[in-house]
């Protein structure tokens, strides 16, 4: 990836129109079509892009500009190559994700136990 993204948590769209070099209309119309692209949004309705989102968004790009693939075709090629359409946060597999929530549910029924005795 040629665009440097800069260490954050999140970026607002047009911090990401920036980055990317696609435009905050088009940016909105891929979250319509893509569900790899989901940008968290605020009480005000903001968007907040995370880093994967940004990947995400500079991996359509070259798909539709550079591979001049049209939006079914890169539906498809996503499909196909099995990137998820889901992302899940911290980057955990499936599984790490399941297991981190059984390790903090333990977690917190071993603090009951010890809250509720004394």
């Amino acid at each position: 990836m040629a665009e440097k993204i800069p260490d954050k948590l999140y970026f607002k769209i047009g911090e990401v129109s920036n980055i990317t070099g696609v435009e905050p209309y088009i940016l909105r119309y891929w979250e319509s079509e893509f569900k790899l692209v989901k940008p968290y949004r605020t009480k005000s309705n903001q968007r907040l892009y995370r880093r994967k989102d940004v990947e995400s968004v500079i991996k359509i790009k070259k798909m539709l500009y550079e591979e001049k693939l049209t939006i079914a075709g890169a539906k498809k090629k996503i499909k196909a190559n099995d990137i998820p359409e889901k992302q899940l946060p911290l980057g955990f597999s499936q599984e790490k994700y399941k297991q981190t929530l059984k390790d903090i549910l333990t977690d917190l029924k071993d603090l009951y136990k010890t809250i509720g005795t004394t």
